[in-house]
């Protein structure tokens, strides 16, 4: 019998699985497996015109996805053939995805908010055969682009015309054009969100998603998330690899998937869905609990929801710690449940038991609170090259502060200068086009990611910061600048920080304010609404702002921590490419951008 547990020494740590999948087992087989296995089974729920979720059995989805596949071969889509896809997190999306794995053919995913160069480059990159795209804003663009693809629009009846078109296919032509896809085959081209350059197309097999998601469930702790009625509510990108496993990984426990593409709406999506676990980014959760705060009310409801988010942190911090509850704090945990933790629980539809998290470092004071109001916090860490998740926190023994476990079937090492280097099912098969890239990270099946971590005494990895964003400063200290930017960017002010200092005498910081959530922070200060520039004037936000800075400081030392900081005249953005479409901070063109600031810290004899 297997012995699940995973097997750790200081520098390398392995979660075993005895999976071994099917040679045709594909993406698309997952999705007719269940069909066939249940078919009156709920798939998934969506909303229509009205707002009003709709459901769509097992059977339904399989049958309009073999409709759509069949429109695919009419217009001679052929296998190998790549097929954009650039839409937001919907039905349509799932059905068009699983379509294009049924002719064999490869699925590149493209950003909702990508701007036309990006497209341009993915298009010229990838040699697009077919691009469907979901608003007539983003056919316009298409249709404009050099040497363009045959380009259809979801809201103009895409799928439909495949549908049409599709009439004609017989169901042995599918299945002929299905047979020759095997697992090991190129399923995707996902494309990297470009923080350090242009984006690279990370090819990905149907083994990397298929036997990632069979190993997780398959595994006695993992595999609670299976456990009864689940559902999940995905609004997220599926451009995003952690989405798009996500997808995969609810096909095979038979989840049933809400689809929501407006993350606007989330709040009222969460409510009415009532999702059992939920895939999330940690700015969803300091915007869930910024808000709470802000929006308390009086003074002394404020000082109710701190004191409760306070006794939540401590019963989670002594939970993980494995010590007994002192009598006390339970029973300041009753009162808090009663008049805080259970509405935030309420409002976030009642039924939710993990949140899963991926895609940056979240916050141990935002993380403790969520555990201790009695949500699991399963904080993961992967990469697009991995399928996503490499690491996770498991239901039973999640631990807040650290990325958990390796996934089932897979090893993490610590390199020689602390890097984290991944192996396993889920690694990647290369970039596209690009032997000499992948070589650079890619050796003996190992991938090395850039990042540099440790094996806690748990036998959990820890992240440390990222090999390639150490500033060394005019004095010859190094400084890891994600450490201090976690601990500054959950708070309620701010929407991003971007620590400077490469080759100058000290560190600094420059902040770019949330400026929806500065109305609501001022009105609860007593304050007057005013605007981005007046509040980064003002002694009261500057003291806060100040005040974070310290708590930031207090965990380094005084040569690594930042002595000055600036507020930035406007929030990063995607659509000036300081964001990448995956949110991450893009440090070159933040540089750029706010070249004046930097030369305002330092003067223009060090900028």
């Amino acid at each position: 019998m297997l012995n699940f547990m995973s097997i750790s020494t200081s520098d390398e740590v392995t979660t075993p699985s005895a999976v071994v999948i099917d040679e045709a087992l594909t993406l698309y087989g997952l999705v007719r497996t269940r069909a066939i296995e249940e078919p009156a089974r709920t798939f998934g729920e969506h909303k229509d015109a009205a707002g009003v979720w709709q459901r769509v059995t097992r059977q339904e989805f399989d049958n309009d996805v073999r409709a759509v596949a069949k429109g695919l071969i009419a217009l001679r889509t052929q296998p190998g053939d790549t097929v954009g896809l650039w839409a937001n997190t919907r039905l349509e999306w799932a059905v068009l995805d699983m379509a294009i794995q049924a002719v064999g053919a490869l699925t590149v995913p493209i950003y909702p908010t990508s701007s036309a160069h990006q497209v341009q480059w993915i298009h010229d990159d990838a040699q697009l055969a077919l691009l469907l795209v979901e608003t007539p804003a983003m056919r316009a663009i298409a249709q404009a682009l050099t040497s363009a693809p045959p380009v259809l629009e979801i809201d103009a009846g895409a799928l439909d015309q495949l549908r049409g078109a599709g009439a004609v296919v017989s169901d042995a032509a599918l299945d002929a054009a299905l047979s020759h896809v095997r697992v090991d085959d190129v399923a995707t081209i996902v494309y990297t969100s470009g923080t350090t350059g242009r984006p690279k197309g990370v090819q990905l097999t149907h083994r990397n998603f298929v036997q990632h998601a069979i190993a997780a469930v398959d595994h006695p702790d993992f595999g609670r998330l299976a456990d009864g009625d689940t559902r999940i509510l995905l609004f997220l990108p599926l451009a995003h690899v952690f989405a798009r496993f996500e997808f995969v990984l609810s096909v095979h426990i038979g989840s049933v998937i809400g689809f929501t593409p407006r993350m606007k709406t989330l709040a009222e999506d969460l409510r009415a869905f009532q999702p059992t676990w939920l895939p999330a980014v940690p700015r969803v959760l300091e915007t869930v609990y910024n808000t709470a705060d802000a929006t308390a009310g009086s003074r002394g409801k404020q000082r109710i929801f701190r004191w409760a988010a306070e006794v939540a942190r401590t019963t989670s911090v002594s939970r993980q710690s494995g010590a007994r509850i002192p009598r006390a704090l339970a029973l300041q945990a009753r009162i808090a449940d009663r008049l805080v933790w259970s509405k935030i629980r309420e409002a976030m539809g009642g039924q939710l038991k993990y949140l899963v998290m991926g895609g940056a470092k979240l916050s141990p004071r935002i993380g403790h609170f969520f555990s201790g109001i009695g949500m699991v916090v399963m904080e993961g860490y992967g990469a697009t090259e991995t399928s996503a998740p490499h690491t996770c926190n498991p239901p039973l023994t999640a631990r807040v502060g650290d990325v958990g476990i390796p996934f089932p079937g897979c090893t993490v090492r610590i390199a020689a200068d602390g890097e984290i280097l991944a192996k396993g099912a889920n690694v990647f098969a290369g970039y596209r086009g690009m032997p000499d890239a992948t070589a650079e990270v890619l050796s003996d099946g190992w991938f090395h990611t850039g990042d540099l971590g440790a094996i806690t005494p748990e036998g959990h990895l820890a992240i440390t910061g990222r090999k390639k964003e150490i500033l060394i400063t005019a004095g010859g200290k190094n400084v890891q600048p994600a450490g201090l930017e976690d601990i500054i960017r959950p708070y309620p002010l701010v929407q991003e920080v971007v620590v400077v200092g490469d080759g100058k005498p000290f560190v600094s910081a420059l902040i770019a304010f949330d400026e929806a959530m500065l109305p609501k922070w001022l009105k609860s200060k007593g304050l007057a609404l005013m605007s981005v520039a007046d509040a980064a004037l003002n002694p009261v936000v500057r003291a806060h702002l100040q005040s974070i800075i310290d708590e930031a400081n207090a965990t380094v030392s005084r040569a690594e921590a930042i002595r000055e900081w600036r507020v930035l005249p406007r929030e990063l953005t995607e659509a000036y490419e300081e964001l990448s479409a995956s949110m991450k901070v893009r440090r070159s063109q933040v540089s750029e951008h706010f070249a004046d600031v930097i030369t305002g810290i330092y003067g223009a004899e060090v900028a």
